[in-house]
């Protein structure tokens, strides 16, 4: 079941409380979800006071001339693995000055997927610094808007969590 509209919608005025209560700015970096994460943050009036913005980065080329994502890690593990993601979030904060970033990066299909990397394969990373940088990988099912709808769940509750420890 794809999350809904109302989920998102709630997902988001959650972080949204969260950083303004801790005084932190955050910066999406997305590639499968489009801006979709950024879309629903930005959703809320008011929310200049904790979003600086999101850059789209659905190309390789732009991971690396926009995020300053290796040539090597493209290579080596593709645009969907925990060492591009995190060089996602290192590259947003840099860039930006936010306090706080979300990396996503996956297959959401229909094609797209291999033996290692099926469709539904979405990488995440959040953090406010190299040393502070959490990141996980999730299989999700369902057609390309499910798993988008999913992953933008996933990566707004996962920011959420990340801040609720530190």
């Amino acid at each position: 079941m794809p999350a809904s509209d109302h989920e998102l919608e709630q997902a988001g005025h959650h972080l949204a409380e969260r950083l303004l209560a801790a005084g932190h700015t955050l910066v999406t970096a997305e590639s499968c979800t489009g801006g979709w994460v950024a879309k629903v943050l930005t959703d809320r009036a008011g929310s200049s006071a904790y979003v600086l913005g999101g850059l789209v980065t659905y190309s390789n080329g732009l991971k690396h001339t926009l995020l300053g994502v290796t040539r090597a890690s493209l290579d080596n593990h593709g645009a969907v693995s925990e060492p591009v993601v995190r060089e996602m979030v290192a590259g947003a904060l840099a860039t930006t000055g936010a306090d706080v970033a979300v990396a996503v990066s996956g297959v959401a299909g229909p094609g797209g997927g291999s033996k290692d990397k099926p469709v539904g394969t979405v990488w995440f990373a959040w953090g406010g610094s190299v040393s502070s940088t959490e990141a996980v990988v999730r299989h999700f099912s369902g057609d390309r808007d499910e798993v988008r709808r999913k992953a933008v769940l996933f990566a707004l509750q996962g920011v959420s969590g990340f801040l609720e420890k530190t």
